[in-house]
């Protein structure tokens, strides 16, 4: 990781510069990939299946078969890990349930608003280099408390044409039946269009590659709704003498596994806290199964040294991370002051990894800055807020006259006709 020493406010963005996305490439490369699903369907998704995943796909959705099967493979122990994770992340996104808001506003106007479940959702699931379970908890169970109408879960298959069996057991934990295999760009596009296998959604989720980043860009201008801009994965940590310095290599390195593309930060107080997490971190990373894909996400991460906290505060701020782990001593005043990141995890018992798997929080979280203006997903990323009102005789006589003078001034006569008929019939009466 390369070292910087208390850089100006003007060196921030050279400074924490994350890995370049090349859009226009990338987009050149997916929107054919896109085109072809739009035309040819499910026999498109069995032709990029064998053309990128490697295998020959027979029938691109999950039997019941299947899911029994896979069911029996997964051990006692993982089972009971996944249940106890399911039930705390239902328990966090059960209490975001919003009542209905109903008020009289001025007598005789009445205003309401409600939320009301997306009907057809699409998840997508990353099953490549590691199989994301976990992700199926993060959007099916919200997907579920909401009251989607119909959840489409699309994960690429292993080169035996299988899901991983943690993913169906998964799936069918928490009522997922609809379950395509198909990866990348291809299934983003299928749940875009709509196949004979895969139904057209009104909304798509889920993490990916660059490649599935744009074509979920490129969904959005087809008319579908994305949960956020996502790209690769990122976490910031900053620390100071009260860290543990094996705590924060560790943070760093969970997150720098998660691929080449990965970015990880350390704002450290002083030189000696850096020297220390970095010894630690090169005596963790040699005994990682991954470590060859944690050492090249390092080489796009960078330690920052910044002795004084107002500017390491507003350095976060600037960079807005996805995942923000906080190990100081004055922790509370700290996270008070923090208003751009995904997720913050605060102490030096509270691993990122908590979140991503098991705390209840969900781990679909904005990268690539984009936490400065979108939250992660959470129950209302799967529901639409619908307002209503109810004017009374007594309502209109209120507030007509109000909009009468409003209409008119905007030179919009039949806006102020509709108030003024309404006045005239009541006056009639």
């Amino acid at each position: 990781m390369k070292r910087i020493y208390n850089p100006t406010k003007s060196e921030w963005k050279k400074a924490l510069k994350r890995p370049v996305q090349k859009t226009k490439d990338i987009e050149k490369i997916v929107k054919p990939i896109m085109r072809k699903v739009k035309r040819q369907g499910d026999k498109a998704l069995i032709k990029f299946a064998l053309e990128y995943d490697h295998v020959q796909v027979k029938n691109l959705l999950v039997s019941p078969e299947e899911v029994k099967q896979a069911k029996d493979k997964v051990s006692p122990e993982l089972k009971e890990a996944i249940i106890l994770a399911k039930n705390n992340i239902e328990k966090f996104h059960e209490a975001q349930i919003a009542p209905d808001l109903e008020m009289e506003i001025m007598p005789g106007v009445m205003c309401m608003r409600k939320s009301v479940a997306i009907q057809k959702v699409g998840l997508y699931v990353p099953g490549g280099t590691a199989p994301l379970f976990s992700t199926v908890l993060m959007l099916g169970i919200p997907a579920n408390i909401a009251g989607c109408d119909e959840i489409v879960l699309c994960t690429p298959p292993d080169k035996e044409g299988n899901i991983h069996p943690a993913i169906l057991f998964t799936a069918d934990l928490i009522g997922i039946d609809k379950i395509v295999k198909a990866g990348g760009a291809q299934a983003i596009a299928a749940m875009t269009y709509g196949t004979e296998s895969v139904p057209r959604v009104d909304k798509i989720f889920g993490p990916g590659n660059q490649y599935v980043t744009a074509a979920k860009q490129l969904a959005v201008k087809k008319g579908l709704a994305i949960d956020m801009p996502a790209g690769p994965s990122e976490v910031l940590v900053y620390a100071d003498n009260s860290a543990i310095p094996a705590f924060v290599a560790s943070d760093l390195l969970s997150q720098a596994e998660h691929g080449v593309d990965s970015q990880v930060i350390l704002v450290a107080s002083s030189e000696i806290v850096t020297d220390k997490v970095m010894k630690e971190l090169e005596a963790q990373l040699e005994l990682l199964p991954r470590k060859e894909i944690a050492k090249r996400a390092l080489e796009n991460s960078v330690t920052v040294i910044v002795g004084n906290e107002e500017k390491a505060i507003q350095l976060i701020n600037d960079y807005a991370p996805e995942h923000l782990i906080i190990c100081v001593n004055n922790e509370e005043e700290v996270v008070s002051r923090i208003i751009n990141a995904g997720s913050v995890f605060i102490g030096n018992y509270t691993p990122e990894s908590a979140g991503d798997y098991a705390s209840g929080t969900n781990h679909t979280l904005p990268t690539y800055g984009y936490a400065k203006s979108y939250s992660g997903v959470s129950l209302d990323s799967f529901v639409k807020k619908i307002t209503y009102q109810k004017i009374t005789e007594e309502g209109i006589k209120n507030l007509g006259p109000t909009v009468e003078i409003m209409a008119g001034n905007e030179l919009l006569e039949a806006h102020k006709n509709a108030v003024t008929i309404r006045l005239k019939y009541l006056e009639g009466k």
